[in-house]
């Protein structure tokens, strides 16, 4: 039994990325050891970071899971992050909300967690009606620290504001020009301006860097390109109001035509066909060829 001491360390643990090794993802089936038993029931807290993602990837189903790649990221940076993901959420559109329901509490906001790509990667491999194959080509070799940002439900509009909020917040950093790496090169190779003493410790600059890798839809598996074209969809309700609309344009356009042939156009109709049939009921009766 796990105590809520340990549970809230490691749950603000998992709220900052770690310094430690990164690994990438993997959804290939594990090894089996000699002596090792499946399938494999992990223990304390690879037990507690397993059913934390379990959950997430659960939520999956109501709403987008984005699979983020991160590096280079401070704590204020990261606190910033968070703050322009909200800020995105709140400017969008709010989804469309029963009529009928009483809205009690606020709308869930978009929720993102650093992750052990060891233990999301087994997590992956056990969820079930995920292809494997598509996750595989996704993540690929990819290494470093990864993220998942989930959405509370499937709203295009917020999806759209929180990708161009990630593009502007962290934009996408030029590679480095030839000239550039030799300069860094040259500076690295150098003699110290002052030999026999220590060198002089320099604080490291930061270059963030935030890379969409794909995300889960409803158990789907997209990559960037097809995430960022489902994000241009209408909402739920235009797609409703666009469908009832096709299923009842022929119902109009017949009610139409029926309302003018029960108005004017009958009576000018039928008034046109009694002029045409005395005419020729003239014309025969005198014997001469009616006027065409």
């Amino acid at each position: 039994m796990l105590s809520p001491a340990r549970c809230s360390s490691w749950l603000a643990a998992a709220q900052t990325p770690f310094a430690s090794r990164a690994y990438a993802i993997s959804v290939k089936p594990a090894q089996i050891l000699p002596g090792k038993k499946l399938p494999r029931v992990f223990k304390d807290k690879k037990a507690f970071q397993y059913n934390w993602y379990r959950r997430i990837l659960d939520g999956s189903r109501d709403g987008p899971l984005l699979i983020l790649r991160h590096d280079q990221f401070s704590a204020n940076r990261l606190v910033q992050l968070r703050r322009d993901i909200l800020n995105a959420s709140s400017r969008a559109p709010p989804p469309p909300v029963d009529s009928d329901a009483v809205p009690a509490t606020p709308q869930p906001q978009p929720t993102l967690t650093f992750i052990r790509t060891s233990i999301f990667g087994a997590t992956l491999r056990e969820f079930p009606g995920i292809n494997l194959a598509q996750v595989d080509q996704m993540i690929g070799d990819s290494t470093g620290t990864f993220a998942v940002l989930l959405l509370p439900s499937f709203h295009p509009p917020q999806l759209n504001a929180i990708l161009r909020s990630l593009e502007r917040t962290v934009p996408t950093r030029p590679p480095k020009t030839p000239e550039e790496i030799k300069k860094e090169q040259q500076a690295k190779n150098a003699d110290p301006e002052t030999p026999g003493r220590r060198v002089k410790r320099q604080r490291r600059v930061l270059y963030p860097e935030l890379k969409l890798a794909g995300a889960l839809v409803e158990g789907k598996v997209f990559l960037p390109a097809g995430i960022k074209d489902v994000s241009q969809l209408p909402t739920l309700d235009t797609l409703r109001a666009q469908i009832v609309g096709l299923l009842s344009a022929p119902g109009m356009q017949l009610a139409g035509v029926l309302s003018q042939a029960s108005g004017g156009h009958l009576a000018r109709t039928l008034e046109g066909l009694k002029k045409g049939l005395e005419e020729d009921a003239a014309a025969s009766g005198t014997g001469t060829t009616p006027s065409s």
